[in-house]
C-alpha cells in the first residue's frame, strides 16, 4: 500500500461515497475504486459495503481508519521536518457560514499543506481572492466552479413525534417550533413555503442550530452536510425538493494567486474526466 491509497481510503471513509471522495481528492472515481480494491486485497478484508446511497464502512474499515490516519499525519509531519521556509503568498478565502465542518476541512487541506501559501479566512461578504459559496450568492462579475451539491433536510430532536414519519411535508412543519438560522441562503424560501411558523430561536451558526435541536428547542431545516454525523439529532427528508450547489467563486477581472489557479485547475480537470462505468464501484 502507498500513502496515496491511504488518502483515498480516508476520503471514502469520510464522505461515505466514492464520487464525493474523488471530488475532494481531485481524481477520477475509477482511481478511488482501484485504490480501495488494492487495499482490500492487500489487507485481506472488506472495507466498505455498497448500498444505494453510497458505501458504509465495515468494522475492518473502522479499525483501519485509525491506523491510516496516523500514518498519513506522520508522513505529512516528516515531509515538513526539513523543509526550508520560503516566501509565502497570502491567499484570502471567503467562507459562507453554512458550510459543514467535514467538507470545509477536506477543502482547505490542499491549501494549508502548501508551504508557499499563508491562508487567511474571512466572511464571504468581505474583500477576498475567492469565495466558497452557494451558487445562489454568485455575483455578476464572478466565475463559478462547482464543488458539491446537497439537499436540505429536517433536523429534529430524537424524541420528537415527527421522527415517526419517513418524510416531512410543509404542512407537518406548520405550528411546530423552528430554529431559524441567520445566514441560511434558503431561509426566505422556507418562509414562503411554510403556511405558519413558530420561531423558537435564531441560531448564529450551524453548530449552535444543531445544539438547539439536540436540546429539544425545535426543528431546523439545514443542508444535509451540516446534519450528517451529528449523533444526537434525527434527520428526515422533506418534500420541498430543493438543493444548493456549493462552489468556488472568483472575480473574472482579477488575476488568481498561483495556489488558487492550481486549485481551480484540479477541479476543472476532475469534472472534465469521463466516468468509467466498467470499473468496480462502491457507490
Amino acid at each position: 500500500m502507498d500513502i496515496r491509497e491511504l488518502r483515498y481510503f480516508t476520503a471514502v471513509y469520510r464522505e461515505r461515497n466514492l464520487t464525493a471522495a474523488a471530488r475532494t481528492c481531485f481524481v477520477s472515481q475509477p482511481s478511488i475504486s482501484t485504490a480501495i480494491t488494492n487495499l482490500e486485497a492487500e489487507l485481506g478484508t472488506t472495507l466498505f459495503i455498497r448500498h444505494k446511497k453510497g458505501v458504509a464502512p465495515t468494522a475492518s474499515a473502522e479499525q483501519f481508519h485509525t491506523v491510516a490516519r496516523r500514518i498519513i499525519d506522520e508522513a505529512d509531519a516528516a515531509r515538513k521536518l526539513f523543509r526550508k521556509p520560503s516566501a509565502r503568498t497570502t491567499v484570502t478565502l471567503g467562507l459562507m457560514r453554512t458550510l459543514d465542518a467535514t467538507r470545509t476541512i477536506a477543502l482547505l487541506k490542499p491549501l494549508t499543506a502548501r508551504s508557499d501559501v499563508a491562508l487567511r479566512l474571512v466572511g464571504c461578504d468581505e474583500r477576498t481572492d475567492a469565495r466558497i459559496i452557494s451558487k445562489s450568492m454568485l455575483r455578476d462579475d464572478e466565475h463559478f466552479v462547482p464543488l458539491w451539491s446537497e439537499r436540505y433536510v429536517a433536523a429534529l430532536p430524537p424524541s420528537h413525534p415527527l421522527t415517526l414519519k419517513d418524510k416531512l411535508s410543509t404542512a407537518d412543519l406548520a405550528d411546530v417550533p423552528m430554529i431559524d438560522r441567520c445566514h441560511c441562503e434558503q431561509s426566505a424560501f422556507f418562509g414562503r413555503a411554510a403556511r405558519r411558523r413558530q420561531s423558537a430561536a435564531i441560531a448564529q451558526s450551524e453548530d449552535w442550530a444543531m445544539a438547539l435541536v439536540a436540546a429539544g428547542v425545535g426543528i431546523a431545516i439545514v443542508p444535509e452536510g451540516v446534519a450528517k454525523g451529528v449523533s444526537d439529532v434525527a434527520i428526515r427528508p422533506i418534500e420541498v425538493k430543493i438543493k444548493r450547489e456549493v462552489g468556488l467563486a472568483y472575480r473574472a477581472s482579477a488575476p488568481l494567486a498561483d495556489a488558487l489557479k492550481d486549485f481551480v485547475g484540479k477541479l476543472q480537470r476532475v469534472r472534465a474526466k469521463p466516468r468509467n462505468n466498467s470499473s468496480r464501484r462502491h457507490d
